[in-house]
């Protein structure tokens, strides 16, 4: 039967595909097929119309992928030849797999054959029919050799013993593989075929090398109802979410439509633009949008830190979709939650870096394509490294407990036009000046696993065990992630790469990962009051648009459970015991925690704490300290602990420079603030130059 095959209209970024005629590869005349279209569109490869298959009707929308990379495909359907280790077997052939930092052991980078012939092969086993339409190859992940496949043939089979090639008109097919070890090649059939297995045969191989590759399957599954493996539906979403990559202008589109919907309760700002002048939205949800509320937590999610870690992103534009539907439909958990807090989605902090992911597509971007900004500079190491100044000022102090352990302001030569300091790190910062944030968590992929502070080691250990003064509820927060987080907290799950992060119940302090100075969670924990931890979502940093569904379901549970942690500690007003004006700039301390916060300009402040009986003291410039016994219990829900002060009268200003005594001043505040205005001034210095090069660029054209 004939089958005529066209690729889609594409946009300039879009793969091309030229226009092709072609029979189609039956297996024992078992299935046919007929009139379809076939195209690629940032990776996701879309069929249309439909197939018959022996009475049966079949729409194809979406040709995925199977599912190795994603680990929807399990270590059990994965066959090899011959494999070099253990560590290299079949089970490591998935696209985009990390190697440990050694080779040669359990988890290293592809599989390779244990033979150097053109039989080996790596064979996958789809479980049912499937038709299978294209295969994407890489190399070997490895720091210390250099091993990729440059041609290979593909066979099917229905039973695993009798193989039919993929044939190019009357000849075999050979397909191009790769010429590095990163680049994702992609090579679709000239014959699509259905069956249930499909080998990947190299040919020819580096020279240097030997025949290593790390693969992905594209395919769409074919009912039939004999199978074991059949359903009529594959496992998604009940919400009725917009499912699928949303380029800058999509998502902005996307919260344009959210906010016409819920327009009393949503409100979009921005806070800075990102090198190439694209805009960093942020979407506000609270039941009084624009306006800090005396005694109400301030929110924040961050996605897309890294452009090409593109679920969190995808993620965020879900919730935000989701809180305003259950709000208008009478959810009674989210009106609670949207009346008692004040919620804040920056879905893309590096809109720049995701463009150039995007461009390529869910499977062609690679591992670290997106990942940095424009100008080459990974975000998560590019705000100031305060852990390093606070450990040195307390091994020089005499008494250590003077040392600041909070609202430590950044140095002074990141504050300067020289520094490298990217456009949408400064505008974060700004941010978290402006607001009065009390929980956060950065959303980021690659990995199944919830990090927290501190990221950084003492005298750069590569890893260590490094906790903060508030380690216990910083391991509380991570918890109340993972495990709920459908995926994480299945204990069947493989692991994603090389680290097992399930003995540690997929949550682990960050410095004992990796160390990572001048992250945005250590700066957030040092220089404001706001407590953040890091959310690895998934072992595929960019998921094909047909898994959003299920990742949405994996994490939505734990996106809102995570928000409502914010309500708990204790909350409260420092005022003015004669004129009950907010005192700003309060410090409270708690005993036996080396971590204190400040009241907020209103004087209202939140400090996040496990239950129990705690001693609180609070004082400020100009008035008297002030000590209460607070009590923290286990409902979701903070406990009110107020202040008011005495101002220091001036008899006793005098009394205390009579006898030699200093009068204690709030020099970090002043110091914190005129470093913030410096960075500010220069920031805008930098966007002037960048808009005046932009301006000379386009008179140039």
């Amino acid at each position: 039967m004939f089958t005529s095959w066209r690729s889609f209209k594409r946009a300039p970024h879009e793969t091309h595909w030229r226009e092709r005629k072609m029979v189609p590869c039956t297996l024992k005349n078992k299935y046919y097929f007929w009139a379809s279209t076939f195209g690629n569109i940032h990776g996701n490869f879309q069929m249309h119309k439909s197939f018959t298959f022996v009475g049966l009707n079949l729409n194809l929308s979406d040709c995925p992928p199977l599912g190795l990379e994603s680990l929807k495909v399990s270590d059990d359907q994965l066959e090899s030849s011959s494999y070099l280790s253990v560590g290299l077997g079949p089970h490591r052939g998935r696209l985009n797999i990390q190697s440990g930092l050694d080779d040669d052991d359990e988890y290293d980078g592809a599989w390779c054959a244990g033979v150097e012939d053109q039989e080996q092969w790596l064979q996958l086993n789809a479980l049912r029919p499937t038709l299978f339409t294209g295969v994407i190859l890489q190399g070997r992940n490895s720091i210390w050799s250099l091993n990729w496949v440059r041609t290979y043939k593909v066979q099917f089979s229905n039973d695993s013993s009798v193989w039919q090639p993929c044939m190019n008109g009357s000849e075999e097919a050979v397909f191009i593989g790769n010429e590095d070890l990163e680049t994702p090649v992609l090579a679709l059939f000239p014959e699509p075929s259905v069956a249930q297995y499909i080998r990947i045969n190299p040919q020819t191989w580096f020279s240097n090398g030997t025949i290593c590759l790390r693969a992905e399957v594209l395919g769409c599954p074919v009912p039939d109802p004999d199978s074991p493996h059949f359903s009529e539906t594959e496992s998604g979403s009940s919400d009725d979410l917009d499912f699928r990559h949303h380029n800058y202008n999509e998502m902005r589109k996307l919260m344009k439509s959210v906010n016409d919907k819920c327009p009393n309760i949503t409100r979009i700002y921005t806070i800075g633009r990102s090198y190439t002048g694209l805009k960093l939205y942020v979407m506000e949800i609270s039941d009084n949008p624009g306006k800090h509320e005396l005694g109400e937590p301030e929110f924040r999610y961050v996605a897309g830190m890294h452009g090409n870690e593109v679920l969190g992103r995808e993620l965020l534009l879900n919730l935000m979709q989701y809180i305003c539907r259950e709000y208008n439909q009478g959810n009674q958990r989210v009106i609670q939650l949207v009346k008692d807090t004040r919620i804040h989605l920056l879905p893309s902090m590096n809109p720049d870096g995701y463009e150039t992911a995007y461009e390529k597509g869910s499977e062609l971007s690679g591992w670290a394509l997106g990942r940095y900004s424009f100008e080459g500079i990974d975000m998560n190491h590019n705000f100031p490294d305060l852990n390093n100044i606070m450990w040195d000022a307390q091994e020089l102090a005499i008494n250590k407990r003077r040392v600041s352990n909070h609202y430590i302001p950044m140095p002074e030569y990141y504050t300067s036009t020289e520094a490298l300091v990217a456009p949408e790190t400064r505008a974060v910062i700004s941010w978290m000046q402006d607001i009065p944030f009390v929980l956060s968590a950065n959303l980021h992929g690659g990995e199944l696993v919830v990090t927290y502070p501190f990221d950084c080691t003492r005298d750069w250990i590569p890893r260590q065990d490094t906790p903060t003064a508030d380690n216990d509820f910083f391991r509380w927060l991570a918890t109340v992630y993972a495990s709920t987080n459908l995926v994480m907290a299945n204990p069947e799950r493989r692991i994603c790469h090389s680290e097992d992060f399930l003995q540690h119940n997929n949550i682990i302090n960050g410095a004992d990962w990796h160390t990572v100075p001048g992250s945005m969670n250590d700066f957030s924990y040092l220089h404001t009051n706001c407590f953040e931890i890091t959310v690895e979502l998934s072992c595929d940093k960019f998921p094909h648009a047909s898994e959003l569904p299920i990742e949405w379901e994996n994490n939505k549970e734990s996106l809102l459970l995570y928000m409502e942690q914010v309500h708990r500690g204790l909350k409260g007003v420092i005022r003015d015991k004669d004129t009950r004006a907010g005192i700003a700039n309060a410090v409270i301390k708690v005993d036996g925690l080396g971590h204190d916060i400040r009241s907020a300009v209103d004087g209202d402040y939140w400090r996040l704490l496990n239950p129990g009986e705690y001693k609180i003291t609070v004082w400020a410039e100009g008035y008297f300290p002030r000590i209460r016994h607070c009590s923290v219990g286990s409902e979701p829900h903070a406990t009110i602990c107020d202040f008011t002060l005495t101002k220091t009268s001036q008899d006793r200003l005098k009394q205390i420079l009579a006898s030699g005594g200093k009068i204690p001043r709030d020099n970090q505040v002043r110091i914190r603030a005129m470093r913030m205005r410096k960075l500010r001034a220069s920031t805008k210095i930098l966007n002037r130059r960048r808009e005046q090069q932009r301006l000379n660029k386009i008179k140039r054209k």
